[in-house]
């Protein structure tokens, strides 16, 4: 068990959701992002500087137990400033000679292929940010295995969740939609099965990776619920949530995407990731239940905390 000084690297969704799990510990937390500012409690401290410069990181981590990397550049930035950025967290853990818990997604497995997404698959990826993430991903672990820094590896899947905002396809797409009963935008095909994870168990997951003496020196899928559904048989979830008699979906559609990508370089980068949306795509976390004991928020439950969350942004916006 870590209780001296935990940092962490970004103050985005997961960031904050990686603050509230090591609150509810009772750990001495301190956040870095480049403006010093964040909705967080106050006590909270955030730190102002750029995490590609490993002087300054390595400054903000200096007494850190644990840093956490969940920074995340836009899209359209990611092979410009990805690397630079992990590189400035890296240096940080070791110059403190701290624990280093990063967070990934699971670009690098390429396509499912028909078979559940598992830790132990090669990386196999066909799109640029895959390969990106592949690179990245080694470099932690041959730091690891050369016995520079203590790393442990967290992967989720799309999340959703509090906070998720437009980046999440189960976000701003939906939620606001149900509550008023307009028409959810979702991408992909609505009708695979698609694994989502909820962003407080993503939270969680990384204070457990940063605590636990068997997490370093391996990669762990953080949970899923096993109770896979497809995009769509989720929308209606949350109508029906939202009081909703049914839910109205409308997908992008592949052309559309392709016309709206020659303006928005957001877009532009989403079109490589459709194949996640092409065939089943199950991400099994079964490794960090059986190992580690940690297990995911019931998909329903989750959704629900979600749409409270939206409400009482909508209320609080109103006031």
């Amino acid at each position: 068990m870590s209780t001296g000084l935990h940092v962490i690297f970004g103050t985005g969704a997961i960031g904050l959701a990686t603050l509230d799990a090591l609150q509810r510990r009772r750990r001495t937390v301190r956040l870095v992002n480049r403006s010093g500012q964040a909705p967080v409690p106050d006590g909270i401290e955030v730190a102002a500087g750029d995490a590609s410069d490993p002087v300054f990181a390595s400054e903000a981590a200096r007494g850190a137990a644990v840093v956490y990397q969940t920074l995340n550049p836009p899209y359209s930035q990611w092979s410009a400033q990805f690397p630079a950025l992990q590189s400035g967290v890296l240096a940080a853990a070791e110059s403190s000679g701290a624990r280093l818990v990063s967070m990934e997604n699971v670009y690098m497995y390429g396509r499912p292929d028909g078979r559940p997404l598992t830790e132990d698959r090669a990386n196999n990826a066909h799109t640029k940010k895959g390969q990106l993430r592949a690179r990245m991903s080694q470099e932690l672990l041959t730091a690891h295995r050369a016995g520079r820094v203590q790393v442990a590896i967290g992967r989720a899947s799309d999340y959703f969740g509090p906070r998720g905002g437009a980046q999440s396809n189960l976000g701003d797409r939906a939620f606001p939609a149900a509550l008023t009963g307009k028409t959810a935008n979702v991408l992909g095909d609505p009708d695979q099965p698609h694994t989502y994870t909820y962003i407080p168990d993503i939270g969680e997951g990384l204070a457990v990776l940063g605590e636990h003496p068997d997490a370093p020196g391996e990669i762990w899928h953080l949970p899923n619920d096993p109770d896979t559904r497809t995009t769509r048989e989720l929308v209606d979830v949350i109508y029906k949530l939202a009081g909703q008699p049914s839910a109205r979906l409308r997908t992008l559609p592949p052309l559309l995407l392709r016309g709206l990508s020659l303006f928005n370089p957001t877009i532009r980068e989403l079109l490589e990731m459709q194949y996640q949306f092409e065939e089943p795509f199950i991400v099994d976390s079964s490794k960090i239940a059986d190992r580690l004991g940690l297990t995911a928020t019931p998909i329903d439950e989750a959704l629900a905390e979600t749409l409270l969350s939206y409400r009482a942004d909508k209320s609080s916006a109103v006031r």
